[in-house]
């Protein structure tokens, strides 16, 4: 054989799914083949051949099938040789590997036409010599594509059974990691559905380039169950789907030749045992969670106990010093799932950031945090906000508690807060205990009929918003008391004239009363006031 050595076969089709054959150029090395010729598409040698066909009738086109190697005497063709203009063209649409021919005896050449289409399309041409037969040629090349099949999945089961093996071991992530680097000598890296690499393995070189690709790599967060080529195929990974939940990918570089079919199944294979290691993790995680979840409530409940704060260092909390509370309650127009399990990491990341002694647990529709007083309470509740950009929670900061004893009033405080503050700000408000003033005592009227009423006898006409002059009247008067009446500072801030708000005044006091001669309606008028601010009331 005359042609030059073939490049490695890629094993995948160009649309990313992975073929499992030989490569045309592995053909051509074949015994029976040893005098055969590449006349054109030399560079479709990394095709891959996953069987063979023959010739015989001139439709052929409607029996042939992708990745097959097509051997033919020219015989279908001796009549229609005009045809052979097109037949490349046909055979490589439909998805055919390479084109195999005997010349001489039906065809004496083949057109120029066709060979420069031939390279054109990659589609490999191979003349055959005429004293080979085509049953040697399917015998051999056959038992070499069965024999490679039936040495990748012994070595599959191999890997596979050693990647199971570090499960039931107790391993994780880096285990498994190092047992594919080991076995594929390239740099490996468990990734999750974030993009965070989680472990690593393999020569510290090439695991550089590994992350130098992957923090370049469009599609490291995807959630598509195909593998990932990046780099002209060095980089490949692959998903880690379990029961329908996609957790990450396992992502292999390669920095001599890309990997091949057996290579991706063994990641495939470390993908599927990186799903239970990740799955039984969860399982694990979800177990202490509720233990944690179960004991932080008891505390705040005052049900601790007397070792209370044995128990908590047990989980790593530090319950022996002054601490402040946190509640992050759900907004009611947000009670979803997947948001209160983001909240919970949200939280637990950002107390690990801020106070590793602190505590963290999620509840039914929200999270609390204990952690200590010498923590920012508002930056810290910022930061878990921060990475639940999708979700809203609002947030309230207890007073400082001396010890764990005092925790179940902080943690009331903190509630209350939470809630107050919604009910002022809105959604994601983060409100501190102390800070509500007059609104922690009327959050404490449980009536809130009993508020509407007092609110609408002691503003009358203004207490709604149906008349935008009522409202606008509301407004001033509400400058008025904040000022404590100065005339001067209200028109300033209304941005009035002296005699309109002059005007003004009047005419509320006629709605309402002479509240600038009554200190005690003004009282009223201003805790009226301060209702209405209180939303969902």
């Amino acid at each position: 054989m005359t042609n030059e050595p073939a490049p490695p076969a890629l094993r995948l089709a160009s649309t990313g799914k992975i073929l499992h054959g030989i490569s045309v150029g592995e053909v051509l090395e074949v015994s029976t083949l040893a005098d055969a010729q590449l006349i054109a598409g030399k560079d479709g040698l990394g095709r891959i051949v996953q069987r063979l066909n023959v010739m015989e009738v001139p439709d052929i086109l409607a029996w042939v099938k992708p990745n097959e190697l097509l051997l033919t005497t020219g015989y279908p063709l001796r009549n229609t040789p005009q045809s052979l203009d097109r037949l490349v063209a046909d055979l490589d649409e439909r998805g055919l590997s390479a084109l195999a021919i005997k010349l001489g005896r039906y065809l004496d050449e083949l057109p120029e036409v066709m060979v420069e289409q031939a390279d054109r399309l990659a589609f490999p041409l191979i003349l055959l010599p005429n004293d080979v037969g085509f049953d040697d040629i399917l015998n051999q090349v056959l038992t070499d594509i069965l024999n490679r099949q039936a040495a990748m999945l012994a070595r599959t089961e191999e890997a596979h059974r050693a990647l199971v093996q570090i499960v039931l071991a107790g391993g994780g992530l880096r285990e498994v990691t190092a047992e594919v680097a080991g076995l594929l000598q390239v740099a490996v890296a468990a990734v999750d559905r974030s993009g965070r690499i989680l472990a690593t393995a393999g020569d510290p070189a090439q695991v550089a380039r590994l992350r130098e690709i992957h923090a370049a790599a469009a599609d490291v967060t995807a959630t598509s169950i195909t593998p990932v080529f990046e780099a002209d195929h060095h980089y490949t990974a692959v998903p880690v789907v379990a029961g329908g939940h996609h957790y990450g990918r396992i992502a292999a570089y390669s920095p001599h030749e890309p990997l091949g079919a057996g290579e991706i199944q063994i990641l495939e294979r470390a993908a599927t045992v990186a799903a239970l290691v990740i799955t039984k993790q969860e399982a694990i995680t979800a177990v202490e969670s509720k233990y944690r979840a179960d004991f932080l409530r008891d505390v705040l409940a005052g049900r601790g106990g007397a070792r209370v704060t044995d128990r908590a260092r047990a989980f790593g909390w530090d319950l022996e010093r002054p601490m402040c509370v946190l509640v992050a309650e759900i907004d009611p127009d947000a009670v979803e799932r997947p948001i209160q399990d983001r909240m919970v990491s949200a939280w637990q990341a950002a107390v690990r950031k801020h106070d590793p002694c602190g505590a963290v647990a999620g509840f039914s529709h929200e999270v609390v945090a204990v952690v200590g007083s010498s923590v920012d309470p508002v930056r810290l509740a910022r930061d878990a906000r921060s990475a639940v950009p999708d979700g809203t929670f609002s947030t309230g900061i207890s007073r400082v508690a001396q010890d764990a004893g005092a925790l179940p009033g902080a943690y009331g405080q903190a509630l209350k807060a939470a809630r107050v503050g919604r009910q002022l700000h809105g959604a994601g408000a983060i409100a501190h205990f102390d800070e509500l003033g007059v609104y922690r005592l009327l959050s404490l009227v449980k009536d809130t009929g009993e508020l509407h009423a007092f609110v609408k006898e002691t503003l009358g006409p203004l207490a709604g918003d149906d008349d935008p002059d009522n409202a606008d009247l509301r407004r001033t008067l509400q400058v008025l008391l904040e000022t404590n009446l100065n005339v001067a500072e209200t028109a300033r801030r209304l941005h009035f004239h002296y005699n309109t708000l002059r005007y003004r005044i009047s005419k509320l006091e006629r709605m309402l009363g002479c509240f600038t001669q009554d200190p005690h309606l003004r009282l009223n008028l201003t805790l009226a006031l301060h209702v209405l601010r209180m939303r969902g009331i």
